[in-house]
């Protein structure tokens, strides 16, 4: 049985997906990009704070879903500019302290046109 997982504490789904779905004992987040959801505007001009702002959206999420970063299994995480990766690793690294298994690329754009963005797979 699939569960929708929503929170006003992170960006509402700004097409037809869900901010995550509990399937079993996993969540499966979608992808946060930073978002204020208090405003719907892009926060953070630079790498820094925009994955701060991402981690924020992440934690909202995995705390509905009744879990934490230390229970997160696998990340998958986009950059803009694979230059910013020290700086995002900066970030990340505060974050997800076990180490889960990781994936990170550059892509070419990201949704609004921001710096990061950042998937999880979680155990409850």
């Amino acid at each position: 049985m699939l569960k929708k997982i929503d929170t006003k504490k992170a960006p509402a789904a700004i097409g037809p997906y869900s901010q995550a779905i509990v399937c079993g004992n996993m969540l499966f987040t979608s992808g946060q990009i930073p978002i204020d959801p208090a405003t719907g505007d892009i926060h953070g001009a630079d790498i820094t704070e925009q994955a701060e702002q991402v981690m924020k959206n992440l934690a909202a999420v995995l705390k509905e879903a009744g879990t934490t970063f230390e229970n997160a299994v696998k990340t998958t995480c986009f950059l803009a500019d694979m230059g910013d990766f020290a700086a995002f690793n900066a970030v990340y690294g505060k974050y997800f302290t076990e180490k889960p298994a990781r994936s990170c690329v550059a892509v070419k754009t990201l949704p609004k046109n921001v710096l990061v963005e950042v998937e999880v797979i979680a155990a409850l």
